[in-house]
């Protein structure tokens, strides 16, 4: 799979960088660079756990909204060590001993063929629980279909459904059309979720919305649009974190949402008949967002 470096079209900005010479658009070089892995207790409820979700922070991304919290390692310029294919499959190991209770890929779809080949290395050493790939919905199904069998729980983003606040504020406007194809790719290959004995995801696609402040109908559109396409094949978190930082350039986002603006989100989700998880206001903080300084991945290179 690392042909696939040398005319990068891994994500949906087709860049053709040749990764092994120089980095693509997104800031990626042919290898996998991460910034965190941890035990992260903040994810939903089925995903986390009472001991945590083995999470795996990558650098760099393909999106670039301007609102971005983990702003740290999702730029060009991001932070982050450069970690070997079998320091990441160390990695996946050490998370599950710790007690994990999955292995969660946060935006790592500029590195799946280097995942790809972790996770098989992990397997023959005896990894054992599910994996999440957490995304920001920007995807192209090509790749997806590179993930088909290595993928337990997909859970993306859905931000958008206007195409001028997909442009405006993730220089993105073809995201919708492309959001959808990607998640439809998810949903067949998960299906609809499946617990274990313990109440925890096994597998299935869990669709992220992050409301915006004053996008309050685009969020209507984005829940109705899902209740359509997916029903109850999937579960749908609706979030209220976003928490502004030097907005200044984006003064109408210069604020959070106000309880009156997630409260009617909430009830039309419940009047679709969408099933998932709905946060309270205790989580926005900016303590939701944890230390990118290479926890996780120092002392695993031997």
């Amino acid at each position: 799979m690392t042909g696939l470096m040398k005319n990068c079209r891994l994500c949906p900005r087709a860049c053709g960088a040749d990764r092994t010479r120089t980095r693509g658009l997104c800031g990626a070089g042919d290898q996998v660079e991460a910034a965190r892995a941890s035990l992260h207790l903040w994810e939903e409820p089925p995903i986390s756990g009472t001991r945590g979700s083995g999470t795996v922070f990558f650098s760099h991304c393909s999106l670039g909204c301007v609102f971005c919290q983990n702003r740290q390692i999702s730029r060009r310029e991001a932070a982050g060590k450069a970690v070997s294919v079998p320091v990441l499959a160390r990695t996946f190991l050490s998370l599950e001993r710790q007690g994990a209770h999955n292995i969660n890929l946060v935006t790592g779809a500029h590195y799946v063929p280097q995942i790809i080949e972790a996770l098989e290395l992990a397997r023959q050493q005896g990894l054992s629980v599910p994996i999440v790939y957490n995304s920001s919905g920007y995807e192209c199904v090509d790749t997806l279909k590179l993930l088909d069998g290595w993928i337990d729980i997909y859970l993306p983003d859905y931000k958008y459904y206007s195409s001028y606040y997909a442009e405006r504020y993730s220089h993105a406007a073809d995201y919708r059309e492309t959001a959808v194809a990607a998640i439809s790719e998810m949903v067949r290959q998960t299906g609809a979720p499946q617990y274990g004995a313990d109440g925890m995801l096994k597998k299935g696609t869990v669709i992220r919305h992050l409301m915006l402040p004053g996008l309050g109908g685009d969020t209507a559109q984005v829940l109705r649009d899902i209740a359509v396409r997916f029903g109850d094949t999937v579960l749908v978190s609706l979030m209220r974190q976003y928490t502004p930082f030097a907005m200044q350039d984006w003064p109408e986002l210069d604020r959070t949402i106000t309880d009156a603006e997630y409260e009617e989100a909430c009830a039309l989700f419940e009047g679709l008949g969408l099933s998932g998880f709905f946060q309270q206001d205790e989580s926005i903080s900016e303590s939701f967002i944890p230390a990118f300084d290479g926890t996780g991945l120092e002392d695993t290179e031997r």
